[in-house]
C-alpha cells in the first residue's frame, strides 16, 4: 500500500470490503455448484508439507516481482504495460469462463463450451478500454478480479497450506516492501503496471493484497462456515485499517501482515469456540 499524505478514514476499508464480498459471493457459487477443485499445491496436506507448498508460492511471487522490477529498471515501459495488460486480460477471461460454467452447473443449463468461451472473451474485452486508459472504471474490475481470484485460490488450496501461504506471504511482504522489489516498484510509480493496484483517495492497494484477503475469507468459509467467514472478514478489515493508519507516518507500508494476522486470529478463535 502506498500513499501521498492523507488522513486515515474508516471509509478507506470500503473497497477492501467490496472485494471480499465479491469473494464471498464467488465462494457461495463454488459451494452451490458442488464442483470439487483439484488442489493447487505440489505436496500433500501432511506433516511439514504445507510449509513447503507455501515456500513454493512465495518463491514464484518473489521471482515475478523481481522480474517486473528489472523490467522497470531497464525502462521497457511499453512492453511492461502490454505484458501486465495481457496478463490481466487472460486472467479476466479465465475467471469469467470458470464462474460462468459454475453458474450454468447450478442452473442445470448445458451450453457448448464454445458459447461459454465466447461469452468469457466478450466479458474480458470489456476490461481493455479501462485497462488502456487506466481510468476509474478499472478500479471496479480490479476489485472484482481480486475477490473472484481469491475465492478460487481458497477453494483450490487446502486449509493448512492456505494458512502457511498467508503467513509466509505476510512475512515476505514486509521484507519485499522495505528491502526487496515491491518497495522499489512502488517508489518508481505504478502507472506502467495497469491492473496491478487499486487507486483510491491517494492510496494504492495491490491486487495481490485484495486477492489474498479474499483467499483467507473464502478458505475460512469453506472450512468452517458463515460465522468464521464473518469473523475473518472483520479481522481483515481491522488489519487493513491499521495498515492505512500506518500510512500517516510512512510513505509505503505492506498490506498483508496486519490483515492476515487479525484475519487468521479472529477466524481461528471463533472456529474453536
Amino acid at each position: 500500500m502506498e500513499e501521498r499524505r492523507f488522513a486515515t478514514s474508516i471509509f478507506l476499508i470500503i473497497p477492501v470490503l467490496i472485494s471480499i464480498m465479491v469473494g464471498v459471493i464467488c465462494t457461495v457459487i463454488i459451494l452451490r455448484s458442488e464442483v470439487k477443485f483439484t488442489d493447487a499445491t505440489i505436496f500433500p496436506e501432511t506433516g511439514f508439507n504445507p510449509v513447503l507448498n507455501a515456500a513454493f508460492y512465495v518463491i514464484i511471487i518473489g521471482f515475478s516481482a523481481t522480474a517486473i522490477y528489472l523490467l522497470l529498471r531497464i525502462a521497457v515501459h511499453r512492453f511492461l504495460r502490454v505484458l501486465m495488460g495481457g496478463a490481466f486480460f487472460v486472467g479476466t477471461f479465465s475467471l469469467s469462463a470458470i464462474y460462468l460454467q459454475l453458474l450454468l452447473t447450478i442452473l442445470g443449463v448445458e451450453l457448448p463450451m464454445i458459447a461459454v468461451l465466447s461469452a468469457s472473451f466478450a466479458l474480458a474485452l470489456g476490461v481493455l478500454r479501462p485497462l488502456i486508459k487506466a481510468d476509474r472504471v478499472l478500479n471496479v474490475f480490479i476489485l472484482i478480479f481480486g475477490g473472484s481470484a481469491g475465492a478460487l485460490l481458497g477453494a483450490s488450496i487446502p486449509l493448512h497450506s492456505s494458512i502457511a501461504i498467508l503467513c509466509l506471504l505476510a512475512l515476505y511482504d514486509i521484507i519485499s516492501v522495505y528491502y526487496g522489489p515491491v518497495g522499489k516498484i512502488a517508489s518508481q510509480g505504478l502507472e506502467h503496471l495497469p491492473g496491478a493496484s487499486f487507486s483510491y483517495r491517494n492510496i494504492q492497494v495491490g491486487l495481490g493484497d485484495l486477492t489474498f484477503y479474499s483467499m483467507l475469507v473464502s478458505r475460512m468459509f469453506l472450512s468452517f462456515g458463515w460465522l468464521v467467514c464473518v469473523a475473518g472478514t472483520l479481522g481483515v478489515l481491522f488489519g487493513s485499517y491499521i495498515s492505512f493508519k500506518m500510512l500517516e507516518k510512512k510513505s509505503v507500508f505492506p498490506g498483508l501482515p496486519f490483515a492476515v494476522l487479525f484475519g487468521l486470529f479472529t477466524s481461528l478463535l471463533v472456529s474453536v469456540l
